[in-house]
């Protein structure tokens, strides 16, 4: 058995093999905090809703945490901001390790194999993901998993490019940082990412609008389309004006980092966009459209979404960890048959 992870800045998702199925668990990775009582811990308990108590203070964590910040007109409080742990989150790291519980379970055995996704350091911002991939790694080792980071972006090309003998480009949209790779028959070639994704869109939309940010998600997240038929001056317009600024934003930065790294311009491969903020229908011709107006040097062969982009790295980290699980059950198996005695 293995299990992959993708540690995102609004879910945080598992996935494991179960017989010929994927299984997907998913948790939000917000928490709102409540003042304790004791008819309300009745409550949350009865209702089966994840929270934790400190003091005079409850957390409510996870997907129940965006329904009682839009009640009570609060904000939720992440523990993860701009892909990465948040420095200026107090209870981060309790947090996480809440929601991660829940969302990965126990080993179901000692040692087991868990690939986690990792962000490349953003090329826009000196933000450092060092920090923040240590921490995760050593919590989920104390946890007892064996553990091994994946890049974000490599992720999204081991789940959705098997049949382009893992050669492409994979942009994966989340909600802290787009991520991007571009590999060659599974070795990245190019990989980095963008410190703006989802929550940089709500926030400027939020602002635009006079909108509260949690409204300006939900909204987005509820039937939103990229039609760019919608009035001008609502929540939606506004979003609509911010996806495609960040679309030419991260198509920039992508033809700029093809141009330093010096890639083959005889390349022709496919693309694969995922992640949450990919979500909204339109999105997939919107950023091709884009795409193509752009100053590549190498070749699109075709651009292509997927059926549930959220669940991309998450797949793509359990795919990794199976394949370093079952080399390592082969390299083993082939140690002991050459041990053992022949037989007379």
């Amino acid at each position: 058995m293995a299990k992959g992870l993708d540690v995102g800045t609004m879910n945080l998702i598992s996935a494991q093999q179960e017989g010929a199925e994927t299984v997907f668990v998913q948790q939000r990775n917000s928490f709102v905090e409540i003042e304790y009582s004791d008819m309300a811990e009745q409550m949350l308990s009865r209702s089966d809703v994840l929270h934790i108590r400190k003091d005079d203070k409850v957390y409510v964590v996870g997907d129940d945490a965006l329904n009682f910040a839009n009640i009570f007109n609060e904000e939720t409080r992440r523990p993860m901001q701009h892909g990465i742990l948040s420095s200026e989150e107090s209870s981060a790291i309790p947090m996480i390790k809440l929601i991660t519980e829940q969302v990965v379970g126990q080993p179901n055995h000692p040692g087991e194999r868990l690939y986690f996704s990792s962000p490349a350091d953003p090329i826009d911002s000196n933000l450092s993901t060092l920090y923040h991939e240590k921490t995760l790694e050593s919590m989920l080792g104390d946890m007892g998993y064996e553990t091994e980071p994946i890049n974000e972006g490599m992720a999204v090309i081991y789940s959705e490019l098997a049949n382009h003998n893992f050669t492409g480009l994979g942009v994966s949209f989340g909600a802290g940082m787009t991520n991007v790779c571009l590999s060659y028959y599974a070795v990245p070639v190019m990989k980095f990412s963008i410190a703006r994704g989802g929550d940089w869109i709500d926030e400027q939309a939020a602002q635009a609008t006079g909108t509260p940010v949690d409204k300006v998600t939900s909204i987005k997240e509820d039937d939103f389309e990229l039609d760019f038929r919608t009035d001008v001056g609502g929540v939606e317009g506004a979003l609509a004006i911010y996806y495609e600024n960040l679309l030419d934003y991260v198509i920039e930065n992508i033809a700029h980092e093809v141009d330093e790294e010096d890639v083959e311009e005889d390349l022709d491969v496919p693309v694969v966009v995922t992640g949450g903020t990919s979500s909204p229908r339109g999105f997939e011709k919107l950023f091709e459209d884009h795409l193509r107006d752009a100053s590549i040097p190498f070749s699109i062969s075709e651009v292509q979404s997927v059926d549930e982009p959220l669940y991309s790295v998450a797949r793509g980290a359990l795919v990794a960890a199976r394949s370093d699980e079952e080399q390592e059950e082969g390299e083993t198996g082939g140690r002991q048959a050459q041990e053992s005695p022949a037989e007379d």
